[in-house]
């Protein structure tokens, strides 16, 4: 189905969401269309975006337009089930939902279990479903949308559930493009400066571009603990392994999309103040491991806002001779409290950037084997 078909049958006014994969061509719709305005809002975790929606309704009494990968659903129970539900304030939306982790359709494991139960969930939170496939046409939305009509009314909401493939559009707009240098050379620069250290990696392409770092060099990986899912965690992760090994340096590898999604962890990690944890923040300004679309944080440092939250030491680089200098720095001296570094690289990867051949559990087993030595 084409994109624009979709959000006509739809008839929303107003949209906030988080980028997917499954979304791409909504994603790329929406930008190309609104950008990011009053109309189309990027928020920073799915909870935002159904509060953005809350309000939106409140203010004109028309239902908003929620978009989410389905792991995005966690975020925002709490204020579908204690603001929008109808025995709360009753405020309707309309959610569309990317089907990651399907049940009989291969994924990557972190999709697998929240795939099982993303139906059923929806259906316990009191959300109307409706699968969307490649089959679906733009009168099937709207009927069934219509048909919701009587439960918008009391305040209840509805899921359109978007399988793989299942909207398409022919454009792809000009993402925002900030750095000269890319994460990749990024990430191998700071791993060659840390030789033996503890590190942690986010979400999506940062830990896989450490992986096939690793093998490039042909290193063991037993070091490295790459978060797949719980986007926005790898910090606190982090945080607590700097406090619990107290003698061993945690160095983090953290994505501009994901310290944004949860950044009241960075005043956790100020208030504990452990000086052996390096929190470096690849700022690219955008979702790169969902298609680009701009995060809140394009344009804007969050280095400032480290050192407001109360990190000891707050550092920057945008080129290749400035992170030198500063791994230099770092390298040798961990005295000087929390650290915080944010270094500024263009958008996009390789084509031919593979994910990890190492299991969850495998990388979790000859990690904590790892610290244990």
């Amino acid at each position: 189905m084409q994109v624009k078909d979709f959000v006509n049958a739809i008839g929303a006014d107003f949209y906030a969401g988080v980028p997917d994969s499954l979304l791409g061509a909504l994603c790329d719709y929406l930008y190309d269309n609104f950008g990011i305005s009053e109309k189309h809002i990027v928020a920073a975790n799915e909870g935002n975006a159904v509060a953005l929606a809350a309000g939106h309704y409140i203010a004109t009494g028309r239902k908003g337009l929620v978009y989410m990968q389905n792991s995005g659903i966690g975020n925002a129970l709490n204020p579908i089930a204690s603001l929008t539900n109808e025995k709360i304030y009753g405020i309707p939306m309309v959610f569309v939902v990317g089907w990651r982790g399907e049940p009989d359709v291969h994924d990557e494991p972190q999709h697998v279990f929240q795939g099982m139960i993303t139906v059923p969930l929806l259906d316990l939170l009191g959300i109307k479903v409706k699968i969307v496939d490649k089959d679906t046409k733009p009168e099937d939305v709207k009927a069934f949308l219509d048909g919701c009509s009587g439960d918008f009314e009391k305040g209840l909401s509805a899921a359109l559930v978007v399988r793989k493939g299942a909207l398409c559009y022919d454009k792809k707009p000009d993402y925002y493009s900030s750095g000269v240098m890319s994460r990749e050379r990024a990430i191998e620069l700071i791993s060659e400066k840390f030789p033996g250290d503890v590190f942690v990696s986010t979400t999506g392409k940062a830990s896989r571009e450490l992986f096939e770092i690793r093998e490039r060099r042909h290193e063991p990986h037993d070091s490295d603990f790459l978060t797949v899912g719980s986007m926005g965690h790898a910090s606190s992760i982090a945080l607590e392994l700097a406090i619990e090994m107290k003698n061993r340096r945690i160095v983090l590898i953290d994505g501009d999309g994901a310290c944004v999604m949860h950044m009241g962890s960075l005043l956790v990690a100020a208030e504990l103040r452990p000086n052996n944890l390096v929190h470096f923040v690849i700022n690219n300004g955008v979702h790169d491991s969902v298609g680009g679309m701009p995060t809140p944080a394009k344009g804007r440092s969050l280095s400032a806002i480290a050192e407001a939250c109360g990190y000891d030491r707050v550092f920057g680089a945008g080129t290749e001779e400035e992170l030198c200098g500063l791994l230099d720095k770092l390298a040798g001296d961990s005295s000087g409290g929390i650290t915080f570094a944010e270094v500024f690289t263009t958008r996009g990867a390789r084509a031919d950037l593979g994910r990890p051949t190492l299991s969850a559990k495998e990388n979790i087993d000859n990690f904590t084997a790892f610290l244990r030595k």
